[in-house]
Parts: C-alpha cells; sequence; structure tokens
C-alpha cells in the first residue's frame, strides 16, 4: 500500500508528521513525500531518503499568488499521483490541501484526506476593512469548498476551525470531519528540565504580526521598565508573508535591548529549556505546536484567547489566557509570574500532566490512523 503525504513546508515533514511517518512505514506502508525545495542533493532530500521515505519535489509558493502558478501545481500533482498510484493521499497546509485533494480526487485514489492545520492570512483579522484580503478570503472559501468536497474525511486541530468550516458551507454535510489535539509532542524529546533562576520569557515564532510578535515586545518592553532584569527570548525568521515583521522593525528592537534575538533554530529544546514561561499572543492557530513543546518541558503558558490557543491552557492552572492584541492584559499576565515565582513550577508541572494525558502524540496519530482506515 502506498501512502503520499503532500505540504508546503518541507521542514515540517518531519518536524510535524515524523512519528505519524513513522507509524505508516510500521504499519507496512510505502510512504511518499511531496514538498517545494526538495532538489536533489539537498541535506533535506537526504534526510528524509535515510529515513526511507520516497521524495519529490513539486512546484508549490505559499504566497505566489498566480493562477498559472497554481495550475502547474495541480498538474505536477496529478501527473505524481498517476505515476505513483497512491492508495491514500494525506495534504496539510493550505495550497497542498486545495490542489492535492483535487489532484488526487481527479486521479481517483481511493482515500484521501486533508488536515487543516491553520487558517492562515486571508482569514485573519477580519474586523479589518481590507479589500485585498477580503478578495483573497472569498478566493480561498470557494477552493477550498470544491476541493474538500473530494475528500473522505477531513481532520482539524481545534473546534473553532471546524465550526467556521461548517458554518461557511466550506464543507458539506455529508463529508465527515474530525477534531484532533494538534500535531502532538513526542513526550520521550520533550523533558522537563529544572527552571532557571532568572525570570525568562520565550516567544518562538514565524515572525508575523499575526502570531503577536508586536504585542509581545511591546509588553515586554513594559516589563524591562519596570524589572530590568527579566530576559525576553525571541526565537523565528522573517517570513515571506504580507503579513511579516519588517527587518528594519527587528534590527530596532534588538538595538533597544528590549528583547534577546535567538534567530531560527532547528531544535528548540535548549531555549526552552532556559525559559520559565513560555508566551504565545497569537490571534488564530490550528494548535500551536511550540505550545504543546513548551508545555512537555514543564513550562507555564501565556498565550490567548483565541482559536486553537485557547485550548492549550486551563485557565490559573497551567497558565493564563488573554485578549487578542491586548498588550496590557499581556504585561500584566507577565508581571503576575515574576511576582510570584512558585507559579511558574505549580503551572509548569500542571503543564506536563496536561500534555501527557491530552497531546501525546502517539495518541493522537493512533486517533488519526483509526480515522483513516490505516
Amino acid at each position: 500500500m502506498i501512502f503520499l503525504v503532500i505540504s508546503s513546508f518541507p521542514e515540517s515533514i518531519l518536524g510535524f508528521r515524523g512519528a505519524l511517518i513513522e507509524a505508516l512505514i510500521a504499519r507496512g506502508m510505502v510512504v511518499h513525500v511531496a514538498a517545494p525545495d526538495l532538489y536533489f542533493g539537498s541535506p533535506l532530500r537526504k534526510q528524509l531518503e535515510l529515513k526511507g521515505l520516497r521524495v519529490h519535489e513539486i512546484p508549490l509558493r505559499r504566497t505566489d499568488m498566480s493562477p498559472w502558478s497554481d495550475l502547474n501545481s495541480l498538474w505536477r500533482l496529478w501527473r505524481l499521483m498517476n505515476n505513483i498510484r497512491p492508495d491514500f493521499v494525506l495534504s496539510y497546509t493550505i495550497k497542498p490541501v486545495i490542489y492535492g485533494s483535487l489532484a488526487a480526487l481527479l486521479s481517483k485514489v481511493p482515500h484521501r484526506f486533508a488536515l487543516i492545520t491553520g487558517l492562515g492570512y486571508a482569514f485573519q483579522d477580519q474586523k479589518i476593512n481590507d479589500a485585498r484580503r477580503s478578495s483573497l478570503r472569498f478566493l480561498v472559501e470557494q477552493l477550498y469548498t470544491l476541493a474538500l468536497k473530494g475528500t473522505q474525511k477531513v481532520f482539524f486541530q481545534n473546534p473553532d476551525d471546524q465550526a467556521l468550516f461548517r458554518s461557511l458551507g466550506i464543507i458539506k454535510p455529508m463529508t465527515p470531519s474530525i477534531v484532533v489535539n494538534g500535531s502532538g509532542v513526542d513526550l520521550t524529546r520533550f523533558e522537563v528540565v529544572p527552571l532557571p533562576t532568572i525570570p525568562r520569557f520565550l516567544l518562538i515564532a514565524r515572525l508575523l504580526g499575526s502570531k503577536g510578535v508586536r504585542e509581545y515586545v511591546s509588553a515586554a518592553r513594559w516589563v524591562r521598565e519596570r524589572y530590568p532584569e527579566v530576559v525576553f527570548s525571541l526565537v523565528g525568521w522573517i517570513d515571506e508573508n504580507p503579513d511579516a515583521i519588517t527587518q528594519q522593525e527587528l534590527d530596532a528592537w534588538i538595538s533597544e535591548g528590549v528583547i534577546e534575538y535567538l534567530g531560527r533554530l532547528e531544535d528548540v529544546r535548549s531555549v526552552i529549556a532556559c525559559c520559565n514561561v513560555y508566551v504565545l499572543p497569537s490571534y488564530r492557530e490550528g494548535t500551536p505546536r511550540t505550545v504543546l513543546e513548551a508545555m512537555a518541558m514543564g513550562r507555564a503558558i501565556i498565550t490567548t484567547d483565541a482559536p486553537g490557543c485557547r485550548e492549550t491552557v486551563v485557565e490559573g492552572k497551567n497558565g493564563f489566557l488573554v485578549p487578542v492584541k491586548s498588550v496590557d492584559k499581556l504585561a500584566c499576565a507577565m508581571q503576575r509570574f515574576i511576582d510570584d515565582p512558585e507559579l511558574m513550577a505549580e503551572m509548569g508541572n500542571c503543564s506536563r500532566q496536561i500534555a501527557v494525558g491530552k497531546y501525546d502524540v502517539k495518541l493522537i496519530n493512533e486517533v488519526m490512523l483509526k480515522e483513516m482506515g490505516v
């Protein structure tokens, strides 16, 4: 049996789907993966091939709005599927879900699944009167509706996204859908480590406005004026996205000394180990993987009362929820930990317990495999 996984983020294949792929191989599947930027001889391609995967490079540009480019992606995926004849296809992230699902339907793949890991730029902050974004959202909704009509099941990572797709008619009543608890976390890799003595806060994210990066920096500035010893670390990179933080903004924050910028890291365990509290002021998520990793390592959480984020925190137990875009509330939540350091350990222990009971990647993958009939 052949199983094809399609992604627009090649690094996420092992980072987010590695455990699922291992489970598929253990069940006798021949696993193919398709993503952009997997050229012959690239380190990532070699790494994937060493895992026993059949690797295919496809043109999928996340921010490219050219119809011809997208048609080429659809054609290349259709041709790939006709060549390898997969029995199962699982697509995740926006363009793979749309064009991968359409190609799978056209290629008559017997088992077709989509995983909605987040809604992306088009669905962010719809209160803003942005004609370009409104047009983009309309187009994305229509394409999603067309593509998901041909899937046999749609997986979501939070109930808000599922409810939104149902209410908009993107998923038709006859198409089953199920919510899983994010991508899960490997509890054997992300283990509890002692907390540092100096209060340190951490945010790991693509440097986008919708990740709450600006709010994080503003809150850090407010806190540091009152508690100059507190450290605020930022890990991530400037993304090719209309919502991206500019290099000038990032340089100004670094020069000001309000944050400790650590760049893009392949392995985030060392920086999580160096923080007391993990912060993600995002406007909307699928289920944020970095929050789950921080929880698994016994860190208290501050995140927003927003879809995908709110599921990770039991208010007052393993962290605090703050309103989206509220710098004041975010800074106050940070201050509560500084004024009462014992909360960091207490809530960190609770985070680990929640991660074990709810977000173990093995539990989540078992659900997905069962729902896909593998």
